[in-house]
């Protein structure tokens, strides 16, 4: 066999990896959308107050973050069907734990540390490294959309799913179910399975180190300014995530309008992402969150200070989904224009840890703000200040390669 046919038969199946690394990512992201469906029903259960349930989720989020770097080291060095099956057997086994948690400690390693770290290594993440390896430059952007966008399915599935099933079979049986699903990862990631290569074809040099490059990314402004703005994202998006059911049933707007209300986020996020990651191959991706960002704080600002009904929950939520995960497009596909392909998952894993902290304290201070003042008025605020923080902070930087890829290119 010569090296031209050996090379051919490695080549992986571009439909395949796309197919699978969507099935994974609408898997992976359709249980933990769904974790503020668990809110009222496990505080009312157990009797914890809201800190508690909203702590845990705080802790999933920040664990998440922590593991990002972590799993995209490892996906990196050992190839992505390892990460994944990890974190499909941690993220199982703490759905199983939530089942029996009857203590705050154990709902806080349970929800908190093992479905944070199963996420971690399993999460769409990983899906669109394995993208950026897999597809062209030209193509980055747009399957870096696709991905995102299959992510947000998984919302909009899994919402309507789990209010219905806990309507009827109880909390209990719903995480039963959710197992039962994440057990199937493993099988999916097949499809992801090898490493990028080091080579001057994939846009890198071939000897940097993994050190080098993280090196590299914290001495780069343009990286500092997405990673610190990034923040921002997580702080909004695990907020509504798990605030935003009970904060509809503390209106008397019943309990179903949350679910529905998550679906429609997840619903409009399909074409939120896809618009993003089109927009993203033709445009200013800075300048596009900066707008991004921007839209959030006016569709924040609107939905508290006008009358809230079901039919202005229902528009927020459209709106807020067009632009939920749009960022993640133009986010990771700066990442891949400023330093390649190469360490990808390494490199978006530290993006991603902001964003996490950033989820922290979202989903910890909302609950302990609600807590202490018996509203979400100050948390709402805070995310409209945020929100236009962010878009200035992200409107500077440049979305060019490095002058090591730069001079690579030249040669």
């Amino acid at each position: 066999m010569t090296a031209a046919q050996t090379r051919a038969l490695s080549r992986p199946n571009i439909p395949l990896v796309i197919v699978c690394g969507c099935l994974i990512a609408m898997i992976s992201f359709g249980p933990r959308s769904a974790m503020g469906l668990f809110f009222l029903p496990m505080t009312e259960a157990q009797g914890w107050s809201r800190e508690v349930f909203a702590l845990a989720i705080a802790i999933q989020n920040l664990v998440w973050g922590i593991g990002q770097p972590v799993s995209g080291m490892m996906a990196d060095r050992f190839g992505t069907w390892k990460s994944m099956a990890l974190g499909a057997v941690l993220y199982a086994a703490g759905l199983l734990m939530m089942i029996d948690a009857q203590s705050a400690l154990a709902l806080h390693l349970s929800a908190g540390v093992l479905i944070g770290l199963g996420i971690a290594f399993s999460s769409f993440s990983l899906v669109l490294a394995a993208f950026g390896r897999t597809v062209s430059p030209e193509q980055r952007s747009l399957a870096f959309g696709i991905g995102t966008a299959s992510g947000s399915l998984g919302q909009f599935l899994f919402n309507p799913l789990g209010a219905a099933l806990i309507e009827s079979i109880g909390w209990q049986t719903t995480l039963l179910v959710f197992t039962g699903l994440i057990a199937t990862l493993p099988l999916l990631a097949v499809a992801l399975r090898g490493k990028p290569e080091q080579s001057a074809a994939s846009g890198t040099a071939g000897d940097q180190k993994l050190t080098d490059a993280v090196a590299e990314a914290f001495g780069t402004r343009g990286f500092i300014l997405l990673t610190t703005g990034f923040f921002v994202c997580g702080f909004h998006v695990a907020f509504i995530t798990v605030h935003l059911p009970p904060y509809i049933a503390d209106l008397g707007l019943g309990t179903a309008l949350g679910g529905w209300a998550l679906a429609f986020i997840g619903l409009f996020n399909i074409v939120g992402s896809l618009a993003s990651g089109y927009a993203g191959g033709r445009h200013s991706k800075p300048i596009l969150l900066s707008l991004i960002y921007l839209g959030r704080a006016i569709a924040i600002f609107a939905f508290i200070m006008l009358p809230i009904t079901p039919a202005s929950v229902l528009v927020f939520s459209a709106v807020m989904g067009l632009l939920w995960l749009s960022t993640i497009p133009l986010t990771s596909g700066l990442v891949a224009v400023m330093f390649g392909p190469r360490y990808m998952a390494t490199l978006f894993g530290f993006v991603f840890l902001s964003h996490q902290i950033g989820a922290f304290l979202g989903v910890w201070l909302g609950g302990k703000l609600y807590d202490e003042t018996g509203s979400y008025d100050a948390i709402w605020w805070c995310a409209i200040v945020l929100g236009i923080l962010a878009a200035i902070i992200h409107w500077p930087i440049e979305e060019r390669p490095v002058p090591r890829l730069a001079q690579q290119a030249a040669e």
